[in-house]
């Protein structure tokens, strides 16, 4: 008996190491990633300065929004160019964000190319919230007080004030009335949100006008089709605030990355680190995959190159 508790000792002191270790190196790593000290000094006086009551019966975010210039942006983006989201999940894996960004496989891409692999996407998120009308709806009206009915609630109860927050390499993420089979997305606007420089958009509700979106080729990933307005169906609540699509947390900054395997979303702070070891998992898998198209008389294509 005595000698199995000595034996045990050192299996002891090992796990306790170990677990330490672990724990240096969590530590170590959430420091290397910490942000910048401007964003570091408001997180603190967050918690340092409690909240009046008047101000929580008003309505008080805790979590800030992070701005980044358009530099910083491009910047991030080039690290990402080309990356798969398996690519990036194995690397979020790597820096310990296991399973943490990663959209259900209910957000999928409206359409696919195949061969080009123009659906794929990967962008810096601006972030939109709507939520579901609980206005009394119209009876039947006359089509012209109908046409002035729909104007008067998209300007004023269900706009689209985060357009001007578009700018290349913008992905669109909508947090959205998800039951209100609402098409707040279509091929229209859509497209005009494409022309000021987004990738992408990305809804946990749906969209309309499909077939036109697929032709008009912007990357689009959803839950499903709509048919509605906005009008009467949703109300626009926060722009640029963090939204939940797809059972995810989603910045304002965030990294975006979208294909056939799904969507996932990156911590801005962990972005760098994420591309590094995500590009390494391609090059890899790449020249892998060259080397059996050789062998096996297979032209190359776009995934290979």
């Amino acid at each position: 008996m005595r000698e199995q508790r000595i034996r045990s000792i050192p299996l002891r002191i090992g796990i306790t190491v170990g677990l330490i270790v672990v724990w240096v190196n969590t530590i170590t790593q959430l420091e290397s990633c910490a942000g910048s000290e401007a964003a570091a000094g408001e997180a603190a006086s967050r918690h340092e300065t409690k909240p009046t009551i008047e101000e929580l019966r008003k309505g008080i975010a805790f979590l800030q929004t992070p701005v980044y210039s358009e530099e910083e942006d491009a910047k991030i983006l080039k690290l990402f160019e080309g990356l798969r989201v398996a690519d990036i999940c194995d690397a979020m894996d790597q820096v310990g964000l296991r399973n943490v960004g990663l959209m259900s496989p209910e957000i999928h891409p409206a359409w696919k190319d195949p061969v080009e692999l123009r659906h794929r996407f990967v962008g810096i998120a601006v972030t939109v919230r709507y939520v579901p009308s609980n206005l009394p709806s119209t009876g039947p009206l006359a089509a012209e007080e109908f046409d002035r009915w729909m104007g008067e609630w998209y300007q004023k109860l269900s706009p689209e004030p985060f357009v001007p927050l578009i700018r290349p390499g913008t992905v669109v993420v909508i947090d959205d009335a998800e039951r209100a089979d609402v098409g707040t997305i279509g091929s229209n606007n859509i497209l005009s949100w494409k022309k000021r420089g987004c990738v992408a958009v990305v809804t946990d509700a749906t969209a309309r006008d499909l077939d036109e979106i697929a032709l008009e080729k912007v990357p689009l990933y959803l839950r499903g089709p709509g048919r509605g307005v906005r009008p009467g169906r949703n109300l626009i609540e926060s722009v640029n605030r963090p939204v939940e699509v797809g059972g995810v947390l989603v910045r304002p900054g965030d990294v975006v990355a979208g294909d056939s395997d799904g969507v996932i979303v990156v911590p801005r702070e962990f972005a760098e680190q994420v591309a590094s070891y995500a590009r390494k998992t391609l090059e890899t898998d790449k020249a892998g995959r060259r080397r059996l198209y050789e062998s096996l008389g297979i032209p190359e294509d776009v995934s290979v190159k």
